[in-house]
This record gives structure tokens, C-alpha cells and sequence, in this order.
């Protein structure tokens, strides 16, 4: 059985007010080719945008192998009212490299389609995913990373619950970011 068959038998199901947040699934990857190649999307993400559907197919079953072998994946956001995709959101354990000093750790992200920015979504899919890593998964902490200037995603970020620490220089992404915390209630 391949990584891909094995990871899309696994179910995530978290409802909001607005929102679905499940597992990624093959049937995702329009959705996830239109979120990716997106310049805009990708603005505060490195300016790499996807340039073929493959590239998005290669991210995909990268979140279903993680789902498979670290038991948690980012979801994804499921617009109530329309049955939409409209990103995804949730909780990563990023083993691949160190980012500010730590090498294993929880992280919470979002990414949105750009016609669902400014509707709140990345801080109600945040909010649920951090309710999970703590409530379910049982975390002692969590964190997050932001480019330095995106705005928008500090303010998600702070909503969240997540608490700013610091800027730094990550080698590995090469960028300016900012960091955050978030310790279990």
C-alpha cells in the first residue's frame, strides 16, 4: 500500500461557527494548485508560487505522508455556507529542519485562497486548530513563524492566542520572520 492510499483513510473532522476543518484529500488539489500559484498568496511566503499542478500534487501527498507518519498534518478549511475550499489551516510537527533554535516542534499555520482574505477565517481555523493541540493532542506549546511585514497574519496570530517572542534570520527559508508562542492553558 502506498503513503498516499494510507494517509487519505485517515479522518479529521473540526467544526466552527463558519467552518470545516478536515483532512487534505486528493480531490483537494484544484483547490490547492489555485491557493499555491497564487503570487499573491505567496507574497510573505518567499515570492515561490507553484507553476504547475504537479508541484501542488508534491505538496499534497507530502501533508499525507506527515498525517501517516507524525499522526497530525494541516487540514483543510471547508467553507460551511458554500462547501468550498478555501486553504487550509492547522497544526504541523516540523522535524526538517531547525527554525530559531528549535528542531522538533508543533506549529500552527493558515494559508486562505485570496477571495476569503478579510473574512476572519485564519483566526477561527487557528483558534480550533490550537483547541486540538491542546484539548486533543495534549501539547505543552505551540508555535509560529510570520514573515516580518505581514500584517495581517501577526494580527491572526495575536487573535489566536499566540504570544510574539522575537524576530530572526532563518537560514533555511532566508527570510526575516517573527516568532511566536503559545503555552497550554
Amino acid at each position: 500500500m502506498n503513503n498516499l492510499y494510507l494517509a487519505s483513510i485517515m479522518k479529521f473532522h473540526i467544526e466552527t461557527e463558519r467552518l470545516i476543518l478536515r483532512d487534505l484529500r486528493k480531490t483537494d488539489l484544484e483547490g490547492m494548485f489555485e491557493l499555491d500559484s497564487d503570487p499573491e498568496v505567496h507574497k510573505y511566503l518567499g515570492n515561490n508560487p507553484v507553476k504547475a499542478i504537479e508541484e501542488s500534487e508534491k505538496i499534497l501527498e507530502s501533508v499525507l505522508t506527515q498525517y501517516e507518519d507524525r499522526g497530525i498534518g494541516r487540514f483543510a478549511i471547508i467553507e460551511k455556507s458554500s462547501g468550498d475550499f478555501v486553504g487550509w489551516s492547522g497544526i504541523r510537527l516540523n522535524t526538517e529542519y531547525s527554525m530559531n533554535g528549535f528542531t522538533k516542534y508543533y506549529d500552527v499555520g493558515y494559508r486562505l485562497l485570496k477571495r476569503f482574505w478579510g473574512n476572519g477565517y485564519a483566526t477561527e481555523s487557528g483558534k480550533a486548530s490550537v483547541e486540538y493541540a491542546f484539548k486533543t493532542m495534549k501539547l505543552p506549546e505551540i508555535f509560529a513563524t510570520t514573515e516580518i511585514g505581514n500584517e495581517a497574519s501577526h494580527q491572526a496570530l495575536l487573535k489566536i492566542g499566540l504570544h510574539y517572542v522575537e524576530d530572526f534570520y532563518s537560514e533555511q527559508e532566508q527570510l526575516n520572520l517573527r516568532w511566536y508562542k503559545m503555552e497550554s492553558p
